[in-house]
């Protein structure tokens, strides 16, 4: 459940605009302990009339290229999330700062719609048409994911042998030296 209702934000919003007072006096006498609550609540007011207000309750989901757009806009820009938000007609500022984030951790793929659900058990095809159906293409799709990850393994593996290998020899050297020097200094005594 919301922290305040809709009818809540609007009564302050109101309040604010017939010029009952500023941010901070506001905050004081509806209890709403952050300034910058209220400031949120008038600039999607402002800029998405009384919708600004209310939650959304739909799941909108953004192309690859709208979500790239608004990041280099707000990476270029010096732009708060909240500006950007409103410029672009998102009353989501924080779903702007994630796409942010993935993108400086990840780069560009991380703003990529991603299926969802479990990924497809691969099953033998039962029959060998030429023209391969939508089934048969994920299959493969997903045989092949699975054939890059068998690769990337095989190559850590061989990666971590050679160092367990290079590892022992030098153990080996080391003890083969405190061996000579043990030896070395028994003769001379």
């Amino acid at each position: 459940m919301a922290k305040y209702s809709y009818e809540f934000k609007l009564q302050v919003v109101q309040a604010y605009l017939d010029g009952e007072g500023g941010y901070r006096y506001l905050s004081k006498k509806y209890g709403v302990p952050s300034k910058r609550d209220i400031e949120k609540w008038v600039f999607a007011y402002k800029a998405f009339g009384k919708d600004g207000l209310m939650r959304s309750r739909k799941n909108e989901s953004y192309s690859f290229e709208f979500k790239l757009h608004v990041v280099e806009l707000y990476l270029t820009t010096e732009v708060s999330y909240q500006e950007l938000a409103l410029s672009v007609g998102i009353n989501n500022p924080p779903l702007i700062a994630r796409w942010v984030n993935d993108h400086r951790i990840a780069g560009p793929d991380a703003l990529k719609v991603k299926s969802k659900g479990r990924q497809k058990k691969l099953n033998k095809a039962k029959d060998k048409s030429p023209l391969l159906n939508d089934k048969q293409n994920s299959d493969l799709e997903y045989l092949k994911q699975l054939e890059d990850e068998n690769l990337k393994l095989r190559i850590e593996n061989a990666y971590l042998k050679e160092l367990r290998r290079l590892r022992l020899e030098e153990e080996a050297l080391l003890k083969k030296q405190r061996e000579s020097s043990t030896a070395s200094e028994e003769t001379s005594n």
